[in-house]
């Protein structure tokens, strides 16, 4: 379980020198940690109230007192919830990673990624669609996707969620009141009044889920590209991926001369893989008739171009072959953008240690390769109004769940008992959205695409 008895500490700035530099403490020893190296020059006596401090960091490393500004949240005021405390000083990362290590010895420990909003959710502050826009204003690229998150953090889906909870909560506890003063002469809902209540409940969901779709079809796509040398089993491991014959396959090398494309849905998130022409030669010159040297040339341009506008590259290479000079090159950048996969694996007598090892014909690998790529490109979160994907297609199941729910508490309308069982589940299935109903896996995922410090 996520604790929340410690005192947590990060940078809270941007990376690199500036003016202004910010390290963030939350929890019960915040201000105790910022007194046992601070020198207040206008001490306040209100310690209920927010206020900022200015004075002297006095660290035992440093020759002279650094000056800095204090800003001091209390309990319940924060943006945490907790006590919170903001130190301000000269933005040398040096400096700023020394103030983290005192804070340290003083009995903070470091943040981890999200952890200031994670506490923000798990002391009620904000709900999981609200995490999730906070992440999305940071990421914001342009201003539609910045105020696309801002209006998801300032509760445009966190509302109508709540209001649809209280209201089936309203409805349930009538039904319930009903079973428990069965033996009295006492009606709390009736029949018709309760399909009208059911009918407009499953009205809101169909709308919302209507709402998270069209928001999710504007986003651009990732873009998934598949590269490496001819003949190393793209096409296949694209078929295979795509879950249908769709790139020609030959056992030969340049089948593939324009790119190919299918959409993939990995759980909810959608993206599109794109199938490149193998790269043959990599001074661009090309041989044959002056018509095959015009294929070739477009379709090294066009492999080219996919690559560079892709989020994910998938490098592949062939498992019976050892990897020459231009793929030991690839290795070597490590792009955070590539995943390496060794195909053909059902082919070789053994497979390197190099990737992950895949084969088309037996689906070795396909599954996890599926999950790699949901994986990475959840953490990436850069596409335009990527925060709002991420957090449709987290509510994508429940909303149907939730729908489907009131659809059977509708055919049962007549059976109170089993109707007050639907919407039990159609409630569950909606505070998983807005994170009444959670479990750790779920937070670790959400929080784990935070930088440090937020």
């Amino acid at each position: 379980m996520h604790s929340l008895d410690d005192t947590i500490v990060a940078i809270a700035s941007p990376p690199g020198g500036a003016a202004r530099g910010i390290v963030r403490l939350s929890g019960p020893k915040s201000v105790a940690c910022l007194q046992r190296f601070f020198v207040s020059s206008n001490p306040s006596s209100n310690e209920n109230a927010p206020r900022i401090l200015s004075g002297d960091l006095r660290l035992p490393s440093l020759a002279s007192p650094l000056p800095c500004e204090a800003w001091i949240w209390p309990v319940g005021r924060s943006y945490t919830g907790q006590s919170v405390v903001e130190v301000h000083t000269i933005g040398s990362p040096p400096l700023l990673e020394l103030l983290v290590r005192s804070f340290c010895t003083a009995g903070a420990r470091p943040a981890h990624r999200g952890e200031f909003t994670l506490r923000a959710f798990l002391t009620g502050r904000i709900d999981l669609t609200q995490a999730e826009a906070v992440l999305g204003v940071i990421d914001a690229d342009d201003p539609d996707q910045l105020q696309t998150a801002l209006e998801q953090l300032a509760g445009g889906l966190a509302r109508p969620l709540h209001r649809l909870r209280n209201e089936l909560l309203d409805l349930l506890a009538q039904l319930e009141a009903g079973f428990d003063f069965a033996d009295e002469d006492l009606t709390f809902i009736t029949r018709p009044q309760l399909e009208d209540c059911i009918a407009r409940l499953r009205r809101q969901v169909t709308e919302l889920r209507r709402q998270m779709n069209s928001r999710g079809e504007s986003i651009e796509t990732f873009r998934v590209v598949l590269t490496g040398r001819p003949n190393v089993g793209k096409s296949s491991l694209f078929n295979a991926l795509a879950g249908r014959p769709t790139a020609l396959i030959a056992n030969r090398p340049g089948t593939t001369r324009d790119y190919l494309a299918a959409d993939l849905d990995l759980e909810g998130l959608k993206c599109r893989l794109i199938d490149t022409a193998g790269i043959a030669n990599e001074s661009g010159k090309t041989s044959g008739p002056n018509g095959e040297k015009e294929i070739e040339r477009m379709a090294a341009s066009h492999a080219v171009s996919q690559r560079a506008a892709a989020d994910i590259e998938i490098l592949c290479l062939d498992a019976t072959q050892t990897p020459d000079a231009w793929e030991r090159r690839q290795l070597i950048a490590e792009s955070p953008r590539q995943i390496v996969v060794q195909t053909k694996c059902d082919l070789a007598g053994s497979v390197d240690a190099t990737g992950l090892a895949t084969s088309s014909a037996t689906g070795l690998g396909i599954a996890t390769l599926r999950e790699q790529l949901r994986e990475r490109l959840t953490r990436t979160g850069r596409r335009r109004g990527a925060s709002v994907a991420v957090t449709a297609a987290r509510s994508a199941d429940s909303l149907r769940q939730a729908g489907r729910s009131l659809r059977r508490a509708q055919h049962v309308v007549g059976q109170e008992e089993l109707a007050a069982v639907e919407l039990r589940t159609a409630l569950t299935e909606l505070g998983k959205i807005v994170g009444t109903v959670y479990t750790d896996d779920v937070l670790d995922r959400i929080f784990s695409r935070f930088c440090i410090g937020k």
